[in-house]
Order: structure tokens, then C-alpha cells, then sequence
């Protein structure tokens, strides 16, 4: 076992049989730990096929990562659906078959680490002692919790908690969907960790507890150990299963010593041969003698210092006379917001959930702002429906959107920014673009990063996340 990732599946307390399967392993090339939780659907012997022919395929097609790895995760999928299909065309009895799972292929030693999803199993990313959910559930209750209008609990206990409106093996046909496969990709800092799990952790045991377990002592099998006794405790009312993966690197820091002497220039320094030699007998000093000159230089000193005073009063009041004569310069009036910046912004501030739509029927495009969009939340998912365009007011020369320092994962998809000095502000490794487009922005992102005060720092900026990338055919700007 390997001491930076694992992953452990248990039955539950209700269930004859599992139906998940899990990879928690290094690719053939040893470059990549693939980290994924399939939860097979369909039935006693259904799910379980189906969740095997996934996890074989996953292991096959992904023995060598290189290239756009989150296109070679959509095709892993789009292989993995067709090989479930043909078994379920081909074995009536397995009619009913398919799976849902999220899959997690980690770089460790670019620190990063890129993820493709479809139905309910979940991808969590813990940072900095905050829990944060990463994919969305494709599933009615599930966006009703991402998006604020169910709490957790009430999502938890509702009856159509595990209806999914995704899964490989229902539809042959899923390459014609552009998004039907969910993908990302996120910096993985030092310290992070990964936690992928089926709906039988998450139904039963909330985000509280988890956090408290992967933030407790022990190793990652203890962790995993603990989260699957949390939901058979609660009930176990269905497989549970997680896999962790944790970037146990430490960021190297460099002690910083005075330099010390060697042994060689110490004795040459002490070494009585370079001595300067002393002169013999008692060394004489020459004793000042008192002169009237000093007074008279103090007084002359004194009066400069009293006629210095009053040249310097008389020009302060002569200063004073002439701003009293200068006429009063009006502040510049502060221009009016949008409705759509207003709404946009109230919006944000209300939103119970982490996931925002932007619906081109209710914020009119474009939507200008004359101030910066403030984004306060530790994660947000803000993803537009039809062409949601940002464009600055004529007077407005800052930033379309500022991240706050205490943001973790912040995506922004499908949203375009027009003519604005600066794009977004933020702050690390916060920010997640998909099918963002900038046109005519002299700053597209614009990034400041925060260390502690009065430490050392050593290391480099992590970059290469981004890419040029071209929009979906599902979405039309």
C-alpha cells in the first residue's frame, strides 16, 4: 500500500451484495495515481458488471497518460458506456445494467490533478482545513443542493435522492453530447488531499463529519476506515466506498544561517604574525584647548534658526490666503448600477448553495458593471445558460470579478468578458476557467499570491493549467 493514496469498499448493513468497485492505483507509467468509484446500477448481478467492465476499461485505456488528459478521460468514459451497452445487447439479462462513477487522475509532481464524472459519486477537495465539493450531482435533488435551495439534510432524507439523470450504459450515443461527461482539472498543493466516495457515504454522513475524520489523526487507511464505519453506523443502507489520495509533499525551506568561519581563516585571523605592532610606553592624547570662537558660533547658529522661523510663518500664511481664493472642485458623482449588476450581485450574496446559473432569460446581456463582481465564498460554481457576455461601464476601469483571499476552488463556465482592463482578480490557485472567453481585456486574470508573514519561501509559480480550448457545440455565445 502506498502511503499517499487508498481505498476500501465495505457492503453496508442492508445490502446481500456490492456493487461498487473502486481503482486506487499508479497508472502502467508510474506518472499518474488514478483515483475512481464506480457504483454500478441495474440490480443483484447487473451493477456489478457493469461497475467491472468500467473499472477494467478505465485501467486499460489510461495505462499511458499524455496529451489533453481531460480528453483522454471523455474518451475513457465514451469507451467504457459502448463496452457496457454491446454487454447489455448482448446478455438480456443484464438489460438493466449501467453505472455511475468519478474518476480522479492525479500529477503528482506537477501538483495537480484532472477529473471526469457522470451520475452521483462524488470528488471532494480538502485544502487548508475546508471540505470542498468538486463535481455535481446529476440528479434532480442534487442540483437542487448545489444550487442552495435544498440544505444538505433535507437533500439527504429526500425520497428521490438517488434518481440520476446520468449513467454510462443507458444511452450508445453519449459523444454526441458535448458535456454529457462532467470534467476539470485544479491545482493539488502540497497538504491537499482527495476524497472520492459513492452515495452510500455521502447519504448517510454529512459534510461535517467527513471533514472531521480526513482532518483527524491517522493515516489514509484509518481515514477511509473511519468514513465507511460513520455511514454503517448511520444505517449502512447501501455500498459504501472511498478512495483518498493525499499530496503528502512537504514545500522545501531553506534555513537561512549566518556564515560561519572555517577553522583556517579563524587561526589566520588570531595569528599573532599579522598582528599591527604596538607602540611601547603610554600613547598621549591631545587635550583641546577652550576658545571664544564656540560662543560666538553658537549665537551666530541661534539667531539663523529664530529668522529661519519667521521666513517659514510668513510663507504658511501666504499659503493659507491663496487656497481660501481657489475655487471648490466637485467630487466626480459615483455612476448608477445596472439592474443587471445589482441582480447579479444580490444574487451572489443570497445564494444559499455553491452553484450559480446564469440563465441568459433572466440577466438581459450584456451585463455591465461600473464595480467590481465580489466573490466572498470559500467554493462557487457559476455556469451560464445561453450567452452571458460582462462588459465595463464607460467609465469603469477595474475589474469585472475579485476573488476573496479566502476563496479555494471558484469555476467560472461558459461566461465571456468584454473590454475590461482586468478581467478577474484571485488570489493562489482559486480560479477554474471553462470555455471562458476574454475579448479585448488588456488583463485576463490577474493573480497575486499570499505567503505568510516573515517566513521563507522558496519554490515556483505553478502554471500550465490553462488552455486555449474551443466551446462545446451544446453551448452557443
Amino acid at each position: 500500500m502506498a502511503n499517499n493514496f487508498f481505498g476500501l469498499t465495505d457492503t453496508g448493513r442492508q445490502r446481500d451484495n456490492n456493487e461498487d468497485a473502486f481503482i486506487a492505483q499508479k497508472a502502467d507509467d508510474g506518472n499518474f495515481i488514478l483515483a475512481c468509484v464506480i457504483d454500478g446500477v441495474g440490480g443483484y448481478v447487473g451493477g456489478e458488471v457493469a461497475a467491472e467492465i468500467a473499472r477494467e476499461t478505465i485501467i486499460k485505456d489510461l495505462s499511458y497518460i499524455a496529451g489533453n488528459v481531460s480528453a483522454l478521460l471523455v474518451n475513457t468514459f465514451i469507451d467504457a458506456n459502448k463496452q457496457i451497452y454491446d454487454k447489455k445487447i448482448a446478455d438480456k439479462e443484464l438489460q438493466n445494467m449501467a453505472c455511475v462513477l468519478t474518476l480522479a487522475v492525479v500529477d503528482l509532481e506537477n501538483n495537480q490533478f484532472h477529473y471526469a464524472h457522470v451520475g452521483d459519486t462524488r470528488l471532494y477537495l480538502l485544502r487548508d482545513n475546508s471540505l470542498i465539493k468538486i463535481s455535481k450531482d446529476h440528479s434532480f435533488v442534487g442540483f437542487l443542493e448545489d444550487s442552495g435551495r435544498l440544505s444538505e439534510e433535507a437533500a439527504m432524507d429526500h425520497p428521490k435522492r438517488n434518481e440520476i439523470n446520468k449513467a454510462l450504459g443507458f444511452d450508445p450515443n453519449i459523444a454526441k453530447e458535448a458535456d454529457f461527461v462532467e470534467t476539470g482539472h485544479s491545482p493539488f498543493l502540497p497538504g491537499d488531499m482527495l476524497l472520492v466516495c459513492s452515495d452510500g457515504l455521502t447519504d448517510l454522513v454529512d459534510k461535517n463529519l467527513i471533514k472531521s475524520i480526513l482532518t483527524g489523526a491517522g493515516e489514509l487507511e484509518d481515514k477511509a476506515t473511519k468514513l465507511i464505519q460513520a455511514a454503517n453506523n448511520k444505517g449502512g443502507k447501501d455500498n459504501v466506498t472511498v478512495v483518498l489520495v493525499h499530496n503528502n509533499k512537504v514545500p522545501r525551506v531553506h534555513n537561512v544561517t549566518r556564515p560561519v568561519a572555517s577553522a583556517k581563516v579563524a587561526e589566520e585571523i588570531i595569528d599573532p604574525k599579522h598582528r599591527p605592532k604596538l607602540h611601547d610606553g603610554p600613547e598621549t592624547v591631545p587635550v583641546k584647548q577652550k576658545s571664544n570662537r564656540t560662543a560666538v558660533a553658537l549665537l551666530a547658529i541661534l539667531l539663523l534658526v529664530v529668522l529661519c522661523g519667521f521666513v517659514w510663518q510668513y510663507w504658511i500664511n501666504q499659503q493659507l490666503k491663496h487656497d481660501e481664493t481657489k475655487p471648490v472642485v466637485a467630487r466626480p458623482v459615483t455612476r448608477p448600477k445596472s439592474a443587471g449588476e445589482i441582480k447579479l450581485q444580490d444574487t451572489l450574496n443570497k445564494l444559499k448553495g455553491n452553484t450559480l446559473i446564469l440563465s441568459a432569460t433572466d440577466f438581459k446581456e450584456p451585463i455591465v458593471l461600473s464595480d467590481s463582481i465580489f466573490i466572498g465564498r470559500d467554493s462557487l460554481y457559476i455556469k451560464a445558460k445561453g450567452k452571458i457576455v460582462f462588459k465595463p461601464d464607460s467609465g469603469y476601469k477595474g475589474a469585472a470579478f475579485m476573488l476573496s483571499p479566502k476563496s479555494k476552488y471558484v469555476v467560472l463556465d461558459s461566461v465571456a468578458f468584454d473590454g475590461f482592463k482586468t478581467g478577474v482578480i484571485t488570489h493562489n490557485d482559486a480560479l477554474v476557467l471553462k470555455y471562458v472567453q476574454f475579448i479585448n481585456c488588456v488583463t485576463p486574470v490577474q493573480t497575486t499570491y499570499l505567503f505568510p508573514d516573515k517566513q521563507y519561501v522558496s519554490g515556483r509559480l505553478f502554471g500550465g493549467m490553462f488552455k486555449i480550448d474551443s466551446l462545446p457545440k451544446a453551448i452557443k455565445h
